[in-house]
């Protein structure tokens, strides 16, 4: 093994951080941070058409949010074409390449006779002995590897264990194109050694990739990177994750369900890693103990439920200022409005009544919008029913009793209980109407909770609002 362990995250900038890239990218960073090694980050935009500014941005907040941080400078894949060029002009002086001046038409008909014989379809080197002074002079060519056709390649895998595939399988890949531009397996292989990358750690559907890119490595006498080749995220039902199974890039699991970061770093290690029956870890605890003998061979699966278990459980945790910041843009949006300096306060004083009860962000929000509705209140039907018949007159019972009290929680709490005794029924039955009259719902935190964060003068507003209703 290396002296120093160096990692990689190399995503291709063509939309959003996936969240199987974004587990890809923590355990990397994970191996890296555990052994005192590199983080390195590569944003792979060779694809010109599809890689834009906008899903690069998106990558880098993404990693920035979830408190990946990298070592060094991010490096740009394109910006290093000529470095590609040059490898691949030392292999075809080394005799490890070839030009290949195959046109596309003869190409197309090398396919359809491999299709019709039911052969693999795989390039038949008609050009990997030939001289090159036999094409017409000009003539355009891409230059080939010449892949070992003897034999076979074993690679010693991280997480696959021992894979071997026969080198008769492999064909001699392009690596540069006739515009003199490299592929993608070139240039994946030169940044790697070229950036120190001891460990390739990455989805599995780059297995195969693996043994082509292997060519390259031995016929330049590069020292070989450690492979890790980790199963794809499945979907609860077992499928490859899709759309259909709903959030798939980070940003959409920060801005639309609320998530932490800590939160959905803890979720996205426990797909298809394991350290016995830990379910809640830090991203302290997950340094100490990570390690790549832990990812499992088998695809891991989304489990909604357990993400929202363990937001919560995060949330709960989480310091009443960062929470009251985090929650307070979706505030906004509910009530359609910013936020004043004295609504955050208020917003940071309900912390510790709201986040026992939250799963997300959203639920935060919602749980606080009470807080700043304006009166007379937009009611729910169901906390409209509650303040019909008897609701109706304890309602009244109770905002005559409150209006004379002190407002601390021991006085509230025996003003009511003295209206539900007077009344001969249980505090709920008076705390239900309170919390309808109070909210214009039927959910709310604890009713003196209400009552306290409401204050005196707003509280009394409010029942006094259904009060005159009623008469």
């Amino acid at each position: 093994m290396p002296g120093q362990i160096v990692t990689r995250f190399a995503p291709s900038p063509t939309g959003f951080l996936h969240i199987g890239g974004a587990r890809t990218a923590l355990f990397n960073w994970l191996w890296a941070r555990h052994t005192g090694g590199k983080f390195l980050l590569r944003i792979e935009d060779t694809d010109r058409a599809r890689s834009t500014q906008p899903a690069i941005e998106a990558i880098l907040d993404g990693m920035k949010w979830l408190g990946l941080d990298w070592d060094g400078d991010e490096v740009y894949q394109f910006a290093r074409a000529s470095r590609h060029a040059e490898v691949a002009f030392q292999l075809l002086e080394q005799g490890d390449a070839y030009k290949c001046f195959a046109t596309a038409e003869e190409l197309d008909e090398m396919r359809a006779q491999q299709r019709a014989n039911k052969l693999p379809m795989r390039y038949d080197g008609r050009w990997r002995n030939r001289d090159p002074q036999e094409a017409p002079e000009g003539a355009p060519f891409v230059v080939r590897l010449k892949a070992e056709t003897e034999g076979e390649t074993t690679i010693h895998d991280l997480v696959q264990g021992a894979v071997t595939v026969r080198n008769a399988e492999l064909d001699d890949m392009v690596l540069l194109r006739s515009d003199g531009t490299p592929t993608y397996m070139l240039a994946v292989v030169v940044d790697d050694h070229d950036m120190g990358v001891t460990h390739v750690i990455r989805g599995d559907d780059h297995l195969n990739n693996a043994f082509r890119q292997l060519g390259i490595i031995r016929a330049m006498g590069w020292q070989q990177p450690i492979y890790g080749h980790v199963p794809l995220i499945h979907g609860p039902d077992g499928a490859k994750l899709s759309k259909r199974h709903g959030a798939l890039g980070v940003e959409a699991y920060r801005d639309e369900m609320g998530i932490l970061p800590e939160a959905l770093m803890n979720y996205l290690l426990r797909i298809g890693w394991g350290h016995g029956d830990e379910e809640m870890i830090d991203r302290a605890r997950a340094i100490e103990i990570f390690d790549v003998s832990g990812i499992g061979r088998s695809p891991g699966r989304t489990d909604q439920k357990k993400l929202e278990n363990i937001n919560g459980h995060y949330i709960r945790g989480a310091d009443d200022a960062r929470l009251t910041e985090l929650t307070a843009p979706f505030v906004a949006k509910k009530i359609g409005r910013e936020l004043t300096a004295e609504d955050r306060d208020l917003l940071h004083r309900s912390m510790a009544v709201l986040k026992p009860r939250a799963k997300d962000l959203l639920e935060l929000a919602e749980g606080a919008t009470f807080l700043f509705r304006t009166r007379p209140l937009d009611m729910e039907d169901r906390a409209l029913a509650l303040l019909e018949g008897q609701g109706a007159e304890l309602l009244a019972a109770a905002t005559q009793a409150l209006s004379s009290v002190e407002w601390t929680s021991e006085a509230l709490d025996a003003a009511v209980r003295d209206v539900a005794e007077a009344a001969g029924v249980g505090l709920g039955k008076v705390a239900q109407p309170l919390r309808a009259a109070l909210t214009g719902r039927t959910t709310s935190p604890g009713i003196f909770d209400v009552l306290l964060l409401l204050g005196r003068d707003e509280s009394l507003a409010r029942l006094t609002d259904h009060k005159a209703a009623a008469n």
